[in-house]
């Protein structure tokens, strides 16, 4: 494919000269109203942005789609960045036009929060319209490919954002549709702008051996076509040359930590014959003439990859010690793994044979699927840059059944691959006759068999979904306990809220909870606060991405101390019947009342402030109190914190609360209250629970003099046999 920039002319030529019919006057219509729409808008190059439809428009002539698709590509941007309307298209061009138009249409007013969640929102509505046309991806895709060849023009941080993109979203897209070139091509161009050193030393590498790569490929191409003659083909098998592209280099030096020298596949010779038969054919002579790298022979004739790619591959030695790649495949395996979806319209049926079609583009309603389960809209950019990665590999069932699963993928992914309900019903799994743990790693050419129960009510485990590295089989995890689990999930998810509250150190009352959740109920289709919290128990919401924006308004509502709940007197204890107030005060009235603050929960040995209320004396907080931090930017409060200080010995001791967890284990509570006995800490409540997860949390109420006792004392529990984590909790929150 060209890297320029295209006119209408090239256009209209590249028409006449192909084979296929087109309607050259829609076209030129098409492009007449986009001329006209887009008239005196300018590219970031200076050049008329008409040349941009022009050229995307070309990229799709390229892959031989039709007449439609080159119209609407023309008109993709008029509805986004012109006053052209859909109803301007359909009348003019047909509801099909109009339709794909729109399904590359970005949202303009989307309820997002952030551009993450826009990007993901886009992506997700070009998914949906692709699942009822794939035209809609193609033509995303060529738009994407033609930004990318001119982006040098655009500003350095925009550059690196699109590479990213485009590297993490469109490049997967590209390769689960088969479109090789196009994959390649945005790889390679991402690549460039995200790592340009890394770049220009491959391309660097690749161009002082030119000449060389490109005699030795010669060479070989002779030696075959020589052998091929002594053999009794249909039809003279065609012989190809190629260089792996710079991107696939990259992933075998960098990231898989290989030299170049090991690169078997950076030099291949294509192979291309009528039938299946010759393939297999071509494959015994390759081995008679050169020498055959063990475990270097792959057969995705037999087994297809996810994106229909079918040919054999197999990595030899010349006499000269140089390895190269040879490649088998027939005419309609080439044109598959050139064009992928795009072949059946450049060679085949069009959108003719739709349910062969769909059968094809089931992976796109697994994403969409996938996260309605989550409702959370950029579950869609997780889910394209695992499932859709262009790495893969290829496990067997005991029957011979092959599935391909992306890198890292684990006996659970497998499970919930070859069924839902095999995946619900696991309770172990075998890989090439030897059991293995849950959260085995798979390999290409393992053989899994799982496990199962009969007993129909057994359920997935939710430490499943931490486990598992697809998407798929999260959502399927994720969707059993939707279905399975109301009550245990409400009661899962206002622990994990109130868990999270703890360590953003956040006192929300009861009666607020609504008032602050209201955005994320609204926007995970929840109508109560027990729909949220059964969302949040499931899987369906992901606290932590929500975190900062639920704190952010939680200061905001609570930006003044003395308006909320968290000014109430800290339990303490006084020592030898004496008291004092604990602080040394400074420009204050010395009589007045001390509150210490149960937000932060201030301890002797912690650098404190006060705060004068009104007519509720001192409020003593932390310095690093988010109410403090919140309120100083309130001028009209500023001025009321003042500077107090702990008194050298304090005659009173404070409650304080830890956390303890740990791995369940029989004695744990007895070793962790002789602990606290040792230190001579006075225990005033515990309680203790199992957690889902197979661990332990112990909650303590102990007596101490300050912080340093505390610490101490936190330092003595930590080293129990089976404790993994000690933490103390500010006022209901823990202190990490």
């Amino acid at each position: 494919m060209e890297n320029q920039s295209c006119t209408i002319n090239m256009l209209i030529q590249k028409i006449l000269d192909d084979d296929k019919q087109y309607d050259m006057s829609k076209i030129i219509s098409a492009y007449e109203f986009a001329a006209k729409a887009h008239e005196g808008q300018k590219r970031t190059s200076g050049e008329p942005y008409i040349v941009h439809p022009v050229s995307v428009s070309f990229i799709l002539l390229e892959l031989g789609m039709d007449t439609d698709t080159i119209c609407a590509a023309m008109l993709h941007d008029v509805v986004e960045d012109t006053d052209a309307t859909l109803e301007d298209l359909q009348k003019l061009f047909g509801q099909d036009v109009a339709s794909l138009v729109d399904g590359v249409t970005k949202l303009s007013k989307a309820p997002i929060f952030n551009q993450d969640e826009q990007l993901a929102e886009n992506v997700r509505k070009i998914l949906l319209a692709m699942s009822q046309d794939i035209r809609v991806m193609l033509i995303k895709l060529c738009d994407r490919l033609h930004n990318m060849r001119t982006l040098a023009c655009r500003p350095g941080f925009k550059q690196r954002k699109a590479a990213l993109e485009t590297m993490n979203i469109y490049a997967p897209i590209a390769h689960r549709l088969g479109i090789k070139a196009i994959k390649d091509e945005l790889e390679d161009l991402s690549f460039r702008y995200l790592d340009p050193y890394a770049y220009s030393e491959i391309e660097h590498i690749l161009e002082i051996k030119k000449d060389e790569r490109d005699l030795f490929i010669a060479s070989i191409k002779d030696k075959l076509a020589e052998r091929f003659k002594s053999e009794n083909f249909k039809k003279t098998p065609q012989i190809d040359g190629r260089v792996k592209s710079i991107y696939g280099i990259y992933k075998k030096i960098y990231i898989n930590r290989k030299s170049i020298e090991e690169v078997y596949d950076k030099y291949a010779v294509r192979v291309i014959v009528e039938d299946e038969l010759e393939c297999y054919l071509v494959m015994g002579i390759v081995h008679e003439m050169f020498r055959p790298i063990p475990n270097r022979f792959k057969d995705y004739i037999r087994t297809p990859k996810a994106n229909m790619y079918q040919s054999l591959h197999t990595s030899v030695i010349s006499k000269e010690g140089i390895t190269f790649e040879v490649q088998i495949r027939t005419w309609e395996m080439h044109q598959t793994a050139e064009y992928g979806i795009a072949a059946h319209w450049k060679y085949k049926e069009g959108i003719q044979n739709r349910d062969k079609m769909e059968e094809k583009l089931a992976w796109i309603r697994q994403v969409l699927e996938a996260q309605q389960v989550t409702n959370d809209v950029e579950e869609i950019v997780r889910i394209i840059k695992t499932d859709l990665s262009t790495e893969e590999i290829v496990c067997f069932s005991p029957r011979g059944d092959s599935f391909t699963l992306p890198p890292n993928a684990t006996v659970i992914d497998f499970a919930y691959r070859v069924h839902t309900q095999i995946g619900h019903r696991m309770t172990g799994a075998k890989v090439d006759g030897r059991i293995v743990p849950l959260d085995y790693k798979l390999s290409t050419g393992d053989i899994i068999e799982i496990q199962t129960t009969k007993d129909e009510s057994r359920g997935p485990n939710r430490s499943w979904i931490d486990i598992a590295q697809t998407n798929e089989a999260k959502s399927k995890i994720r969707a059993w306990f939707k279905k399975e689990c109301r009550e245990e999930n409400i009661i899962q998810g206002k622990a994990e809220l109130e868990k999270e509250f703890r360590h953003y150190r956040m006192n929300v009352p009861d009666e607020d909870m609504a008032k602050l959740l209201a955005d994320d109920l609204k926007r995970h289709n929840c109508d109560t606060l027990e729909d949220f919290y059964a969302a949040v128990g499931y899987g369906g919401v992901v606290l932590p991405k929500m975190m900062q924006r639920l704190k952010d308004s939680y200061d905001r509502m609570y930006a003044v101390p003395e308006e909320s709940e968290s000014d109430e007197i800290i339990p303490t204890k006084t020592i030898d019947g004496k008291k004092d107030s604990g602080v040394i005060f400074e420009n204050i009235l010395r009589d007045m009342q001390v509150r210490y603050s149960r937000c932060c929960n201030p301890l002797p040995g912690d650098e404190i402030v006060g705060y004068v209320t009104r007519g509720r004396g001192v409020s003593v907080h932390k310095m690093t109190c988010p109410h403090y931090l919140a309120s100083l930017k309130n001028e009209e409060n500023r001025d009321r914190w003042k500077k107090v200080e702990w008194t050298n010995a304090p005659k009173t001791e404070f409650y304080a609360e830890i956390e303890v967890l740990a791995i369940d284990a029989t004695g744990l509570l007895l070793r962790v209250a002789s602990a606290v006995s040792d230190a001579k800490v006075p225990i005033y409540n515990s309680s203790s629970r199992r957690l889902k997860n197979g661990n332990a949390e112990i909650r303590l109420t102990v007596s101490v003099t300050g912080r340093e006792q505390l610490n101490a004392l936190i330092g003595r529990i930590q080293k129990i046999h089976d404790v993994i984590t000690v933490t103390k909790i500010e006022g209901g929150k823990t202190d990490d």
